[in-house]
């Protein structure tokens, strides 16, 4: 009879806390009770109002700022055992302020994130050369390698900071909203570029954000940090599932849309009858919410091949060609 495999022990997270009060000696402290594990090979997105803590606990990751109480574990090591040399071999981080670009090019920006292990003074070798060319190629910007910071673009100046911190070889790599100062399409490459990171290079990436949509798309987890001791954790799916994504919102005039994927402000006016394709439905009704419009014995229809959109209010039956249209139209009526 053959045995069954023995299971395999999870492996211990790349950081973890139980009980963990953050904050400064000379105040309060800023959140408590905190409880969380990041893991390597996955995207660990942190979420939260400004002011809540997010910064602190980042600080204190770094070994900044010491706990107030509670536990803290880098790489299976409580934080109180390492030097702040240590923390940097095993914690890498990439910030949100603007950089001076000088007259670096990329690659001896990326170089300096071997200081950790060179010393300021220190020599570079071939392992350290090895390292940079490895993480420009990860970062797929080996090609910018000789051009001058001054010369990029905010999205390139990016992948080259994350470049510089994969250079440092640690097993943690935090970013403080990487996306903050980027267009659509940059903030997408950039967040997908991490996910690739954290798979194929089995880091543990902590990404300090609000980009709600983005973090949903490409997180593993999400850690919601509300108030002082409030804090949810899981997959961002369940989060959503179980309605717990509307704790980002306070008050009630806000709600995350599980149909749209959107926050949007909470809308009781019932809807009309609308029918058409399934996909185009979310989209008439956003228009519809946007404008003070009788929705009493009103109904849509909408054709796709010709578009056009009739609009039925008890007998009467009117054709229009576009959603803009139909609202002129309804608030014409309206009025």
């Amino acid at each position: 009879m053959q045995e069954s495999p023995t299971p395999m022990k999870p492996k211990e997270p790349s950081i973890r806390t139980n009980n963990l009060e953050i904050g400064y000696k000379s105040g309060s402290p800023v959140f408590g009770k905190l409880n969380l594990a990041v893991r390597s090979g996955e995207v660990t997105c942190l979420m939260g109002p400004n002011g809540v803590g997010k910064s602190t606990l980042v600080k204190t990751i770094l070994g900044i700022i010491p706990p107030l109480s509670g536990d803290l574990w880098i790489a299976g090591q409580p934080i109180t055992t390492y030097k702040p040399r240590e923390v940097a071999q095993k914690v890498a981080v990439v910030f949100t302020d603007k950089i001076a670009k000088g007259n670096l090019t990329v690659r001896e920006m990326v170089t300096l994130g071997r200081i950790p292990h060179t010393g300021w003074l220190g020599q570079v070798h071939s392992v350290d050369r090895t390292a940079v060319a490895s993480a420009l190629s990860d970062v797929k910007i080996s090609h910018l390698s000789d051009r001058l910071l001054i010369e990029l673009s905010d999205g390139q100046i990016q992948k080259a900071l994350i470049a510089r911190a994969l250079a440092q070889d640690g097993e943690i790599l935090i970013l403080d909203e990487p996306t903050a100062h980027l267009d659509l399409v940059n903030r997408y490459e950039i967040m997908y570029l991490l996910r690739e990171l954290a798979i194929v290079k089995n880091k543990a990436v902590l990404v300090v954000t609000h980009d709600l949509d983005i973090a949903l798309e490409t997180a593993d987890q999400l850690l919601l940090m509300i108030d002082s001791e409030i804090w949810i954790n899981g997959a961002p799916e369940d989060l959503v599932i179980r309605g717990e994504i509307n704790k980002l919102m306070p008050g009630n005039a806000y709600r995350f849309d599980l149909l749209t994927g959107k926050i949007g402000f909470k809308h009781n006016a019932p809807m009309p009858s609308i029918i058409g394709p399934a996909t185009w439905i979310p989209w008439v009704q956003n228009i519809l919410k946007k404008h003070p419009i009788s929705m009493d014995e009103l109904s849509i229809e909408i054709a796709p091949n010709p578009f056009s959109i009739q609009i039925r209010r008890r007998s009467t039956v009117t054709e229009v060609f576009s959603l803009e249209d139909m609202i002129s139209f309804l608030r014409n009526k309206t009025q």
